[in-house]
């Protein structure tokens, strides 16, 4: 059965830094990629990150290039995303999603609608 669970979201001041880890069972990563996802009150759900080891692709929204990171760690099979430098509008739900691709088949962030499994959420809070 194929089960991804988040954890590591919180409260944190602006500046500061959270690590969501994203632990997949039921498949490997090796031939999948891991999209990471939020979703803000009264917004749209938007991608985050792509990033898989099949193809050693990742890709990031703009606007957390420079200050997220994914990385996966294969023999836990786990994904992670370091955000740094958080902002206030950075608070909302994240998620992480599995789709049996590799992110370089798309040039872009690939559509939330092509990943086949997701996990609970995390909620990241960012406020003084």
């Amino acid at each position: 059965q194929v089960q991804l669970v988040e954890s590591g979201g919180g409260l944190v001041q602006p500046g500061g830094s959270l690590r969501l880890s994203c632990a997949a069972s039921g498949f490997t990563l090796d031939w999948h990629a891991i999209g990471w996802f939020r979703q803000a009150p009264g917004k749209a759900r938007e991608g985050v990150s792509c990033i898989s080891s099949s193809d050693g692709i990742t890709y990031y929204a703009d606007s957390v290039k420079g200050r997220f990171t994914a990385s996966i760690d294969n023999a836990k099979n786990t994904v992670y995303l370091q955000m740094n430098s958080l902002k206030p509008e950075d608070t909302a739900v994240y998620y992480c999603a599995a789709g049996p691709f590799g992110c370089g088949t798309y040039y872009h962030l690939p559509p939330s609608e092509d990943y086949g499994s997701w996990g609970q959420g995390t909620q990241v809070t960012v406020s003084s």
